[in-house]
């Protein structure tokens, strides 16, 4: 399992930039081993490793985590699962014990303190999942990775997809951490299948590290609201493509969707090119708006304000509404004359206490847009109506809605 120092030579690492990769060491039965760090979310690489097999416990995993140990595994590979599983666990029972505790004494939180408990709860049990650690061998050969473990999946397609540095690792040993691994595999497995989009009569293939279309209410709003020019449309924060691909069926003749993510921007494209619209629909790479002006620009920017430490967070989460803002202030100069913005956003947000509904309509005032209409739906996933849901309240009443905005 192991490649030595020789078996390196001659397999020098292509980079796509600049920046040396980053390696993790370990020692382990006086040998010192040396590996390449893998992280499609620029997650810092253990400072500390310790090899591990079927043998460690729960509760001796939960110990190393605690003190931010990494534990590189090189037994059963389900085995290993089972131990996630475990840790996972430990980690929700006591966060249900403090829960309690919290009751019993008394202590009422708003929404929006259960809302940052839980999301510190998360990064926490992230954080120590995050630490058990699988190896991964990149054939000389044909460049794709191996995890050479007992009773281990094919991993090669979906590393290939989900890390970018995987393209220069041929003949290398990487580590990954095998939390991240899993999800990666889960998520090949979603872009192999597809998701059904009922607006579209079609499927979108979320590739690792895109949204996935799962919640269909903002599609549909997109699939429904009024659209009289259909020269043009600019969708930005494109993600998988879908609503891009919505605009398309509704026969806008070229779409430009934007990301500020290469994988998404590719996804985008292979779906583009799966719908056969190819020739309508293009994504590009950009920061926000691509040059010119439309008739129609249309943003669902990530709902809640938060931190995004990962680009699945991103998804989901905008640092101080960010990306909402920036929208909304270069909106007017790249509306053409009688131009419509559409943004689509949920109030969750507000419900919660994170954002006020007035802060929303002064920075469309203050850049210079005014309201012509809003188009509401209610959310149909399975949260919305589950009432063991801590954010239950917030979420039983969430409104999905389409802003129509233009230029004063």
């Amino acid at each position: 399992m192991r490649l030595s120092n020789a078996d390196r030579q001659g397999h020098p690492i292509a980079s796509h930039s600049a920046t040396a990769p980053v390696t993790v060491s370990w020692d382990h039965e006086g040998t010192s081993t040396t590996a390449i760090w893998l992280s499609a979310n620029s997650r810092r690489a253990p400072a500390h490793i310790v090899v591990a097999d079927d043998r460690l416990s729960a509760d001796a995993a939960m110990r190393h985590a605690a003190r931010g140990t990494a534990m590189l595994w090189t037994g059963d590979f389900h085995n290993a699962k089972q131990l996630l599983a475990a840790m996972d666990r430990r980690m929700a029972a006591a966060n249900a014990a403090k829960a309690s505790s919290a009751k019993a004494k008394k202590k009422v939180l708003d929404d929006a303190q259960k809302f940052y408990a839980i999301r510190q709860a998360r990064a926490q049990r992230s954080r120590m999942l995050s630490l058990i650690l699988v190896p991964l061998d990149f054939h000389a050969e044909d460049g794709l990775a191996v995890l050479d473990l007992p009773r281990a999946p094919i991993v090669g397609p979906a590393v290939a997809s989900g890390y970018e540095q995987a393209a220069g690792l041929a003949g290398h040993r990487a580590v990954a951490s095998l939390q991240e691994l899993a999800g990666m595999l889960s998520a090949h497995q979603w872009f192999l299948k597809g998701v059904d989009v009922p607006a579209l009569g079609a499927k979108i293939h979320p590739a690792y590290g895109t949204f996935m279309p799962t919640r269909q209410e903002y599609v549909d709003l997109v699939a429904v609201a009024p659209l009289e020019d259909r020269s043009l449309a600019f969708d930005i924060g494109t993600g998988t493509g879908v609503l891009s691909a919505v605009l398309a069926r509704r026969g806008v003749k070229q779409v430009i969707g934007t990301d500020i993510h290469q994988r998404a921007v590719d996804c985008a494209n292979d779906n583009f090119a799966r719908l056969g619209i190819s020739g309508t629909a293009r994504a590009q790479m950009t920061s926000m708006f691509p040059e010119g002006r439309s008739p129609l620009v249309v943003c669902n920017p990530p709902w809640l304000p938060g931190s995004a430490p990962s680009t699945l967070d991103a998804a989901i989460y905008d640092p101080e509404s960010k990306m909402l803002m920036q929208f909304l202030r270069g909106l007017p100069g790249h509306l053409t004359e009688n131009g419509e913005g559409w943004l689509i956003i949920s109030d969750l947000a507000e419900l919660l206490g994170l954002r006020t509904r007035a802060l929303l309509l002064e920075a469309i005032e203050a850049a210079g847009l005014e309201v012509i209409d809003k188009i509401d739906t209610a959310p149909r996933h399975h949260r919305a109506q589950d009432a063991q849901d801590v954010l239950h309240a917030a979420r039983s009443k969430e409104v999905t809605s389409l802003w129509r905005l233009k230029a004063k």
